[in-house]
């Protein structure tokens, strides 16, 4: 398994230690409580947990390695029940550091932390590396005759998921090394990354802030201030130019050389492989966004001009609030409130799920310095429970995050408690149904309650623009992505060939309505998901028109429909796409299927424009 994770200044204990208590009622964002995981970093039972597993690893090895081959379906799946529990185990280790250290990424010693715990994460799961190798020397005829038994009925997924891989798997000494250089390699990279990114800081109103708060200065209703905010925000990228430059040049290499090794025929051959996705089904996504950019992006843009009273719109206007809009100070409270309400009126299962979250410590919602500027789920163990990451301003867009948060938990509580460690994990295409359905969900929700038009039009304004968001810009972060990976192949890239890329796939997806000046050149660099996760991004876009399409679904034949949902999420990685969205009637791998989901946004910026 890896422990990845996107990712102060209050004390280190007080992380863990249940000081941040997390209450729907009140009226400030909370911070999170890690001590379901650990007391702290100092608690010894990190240490003794540690040294337990390392002798339950080095005594599995000792039992199995090498005699996989000849094993019968009954000592198979009392193998796997052993190797779970020993990697859930490391699991819970490997989420307290990565938790600890998005809420804290410029202390130090949570830094320390993490780096140490994720070095003997990789020194155990090295005792444990032969197995899912020895798995894919099975023949197919060995494996088809294991799964046939009753006993290995629960592994059945796990293993035709893994199989996936067989043919890009390199010797065991091979992996070994790419396992063990990891440390020192990949991680490393993305270290660097994450601490470079939350010492960053601009100054905005004449006080240094962290640069998170010039990126959410970006929603501001005053021009002037947008303005200052992006040109705060590409001076201080500029001026980290050269280093995040070369960290994307490394891991780009990095990846490269890696897929070379494995013999995949293209950079994101091993990420679709991934997320159990033919490279064609990804293919005929990215094809029916780029061709519908002129009917989405293009004219919602100009609209937006429009209504802006602008001839041409600057990068920095993109999220400018529309005349009219107030953009109430929602407190927690109300935040919480608002999501609850739109999960329980759908399904009061889901709901009471929900609630679980927002009356326990375990979102850290509190926007701090030092802390990770995103927002994340992180499934942590089923044995334990989740825990929600995001920066709560008050606005209607945190309420939407924290609606799409409270999905992946959701996902992530269900699909553990059902299918246990190694089977919970869903294909990130997967990933984003219960989080994206989720803020369909709440945008629902606030569209029935409003009864002013003039609100109205804006609410779906404001929703257009999140769909936007989610389906081109990620597609067009993916296109990004795909020509920087083609252009290293040949060489490294300069920050300033990397700044024209951007700009090119930004013109064209978003359209003449904008007016892209060099400054914005600099934008791709403070992405996380081109470190950490290469080619993630069109994920979003693949869930957006699945939840499209499913909620069509929903509204067209709502009886029996939740329930249908609830299975579907509980199924975790057991199921392939086809599989669980067949009860639904859909079927992504249909070339329809992506029109349908766009002719969704579409059809949504024709009511705005016959609204004027």
């Amino acid at each position: 398994m890896t422990y990845d994770l996107f990712a102060r200044p209050f004390s280190v204990a007080s992380a863990a230690s249940g000081q941040g208590m997390s209450h729907a009622g009140a009226d400030t964002p909370p911070r999170w409580d890690l001590s379901d995981l650990y007391a702290s970093v100092d608690d010894p039972q990190i240490m003794t947990d540690f040294d337990a597993l390392e002798r339950e690893a080095q005594a599995f090895a000792e039992v199995w390695k090498g005699k996989l081959g000849e094993s019968d379906a009954r000592s198979l799946a009392d193998a796997f029940a052993i190797y779970e529990r020993i990697e859930e185990g490391l699991g819970r280790i490997g989420s307290f550091a990565q938790l600890g250290f998005a809420a804290h990424t410029t202390d130090p010693v949570w830094g320390r932390f993490s780096q140490g715990v994720q070095e003997r994460l990789t020194d155990i799961s090295g005792h444990l590396l032969f197995f899912t190798l020895e798995l894919n020397r099975l023949s197919d005829e060995q494996v088809e005759a294991l799964v046939a038994a009753p006993e290995m009925e629960k592994w059945r997924p796990y293993l035709r998921d893994l199989r996936v891989f067989r043919p890009y798997q390199l010797s065991d000494e091979v992996e070994q090394v790419l396992m063990d250089k990891s440390v020192t390699g990949r991680n490393a990279w993305n270290r660097l990354f994450d601490e470079t990114m939350a010492e960053l800081t601009v100054t905005l109103d004449g006080a240094t802030r962290p640069l998170g708060d010039a990126f959410n200065a970006l929603t501001s209703s005053d021009r002037t201030r947008r303005a200052q905010a992006a040109e705060q925000i590409s001076h201080v990228l500029g001026q980290n130019s050269r280093l995040l430059t070369q960290i994307t040049n490394t891991l780009a290499k990095d990846k490269a050389i890696t897929d070379k090794m494995r013999g995949y025929p293209r950079p994101t051959s091993s990420r679709n492989r991934a997320n159990m996705v033919e490279d064609e089904v990804v293919d005929a996504l990215v094809s029916a966004v780029d061709e519908a950019y002129p009917r989405l992006s293009h004219r919602y843009y100009a609209l937006k001009a429009k209504w802006l009273g602008l001839e041409t719109l600057e990068h920095w206007d993109r999220n400018a609030p529309l005349p009219g809009v107030v953009d109430a100070d929602l407190s927690w409270r109300e935040g919480c409130g608002i999501v609850r309400d739109a999960y329980t009126q759908f399904d009061p299962e889901l709901g009471a799920l929900v609630e679980r979250f927002l009356d326990k410590p375990w979102i850290d919602a509190a926007a701090v310095p030092g802390k990770s500027s995103g927002a994340f789920a992180h499934p942590v163990t089923p044995s334990v429970h989740p825990y929600i990451l995001m920066n709560y301003h008050g606005r209607a867009r945190d309420v939407m995050t924290l609606a799409h948060e409270l999905g992946h938990g959701v996902h992530q509580i269900l699909a553990g408690e059902a299918q246990g460690y190694l089977n919970a994990s869903t294909p990130l295409t997967l990933a984003e149904t219960a989080s994206v359905f989720g803020e369909m969900l709440t945008f629902q929700s606030l569209l029935e309650r409003e009864t002013d038009p003039v609100r109205r039009r804006l609410l779906l304004a404001s929703k257009v623009e999140d769909m936007l968001n989610t389906v081109v810009r990620q597609v067009a972060f993916y296109q990004f992505e795909v020509k920087v990976h083609d252009e290293r192949a040949r060489g490294e890239l300069s920050s300033e060939k990397l700044g024209a890329i951007w700009r090119e796939v930004q013109e064209r997806s978003l359209g003449p309505a904008f007016n892209f000046t060099p400054d914005y050149d600099h934008y791709w660099s403070y992405i996380p998901h081109f470190v950490h996760s290469p080619f993630y991004v069109y994920a979003y876009a693949f869930g957006d028109c699945l939840v499209n399409a499913l909620y069509g679904v929903y509204r067209a034949q709502p009886d029996g429909f939740a329930e249908k949902y609830r299975t579907m999420l509980k199924a975790g990685g057991t199921l392939r796409h086809k599989e669980l969205l067949a009860p639904f009637g859909l079927d992504a791998s249909q070339p329809d299927f992506w029109k349908t989901g766009l002719d969704v946004i579409s059809g949504l910026i024709d009511q705005l424009e016959q609204e004027g």
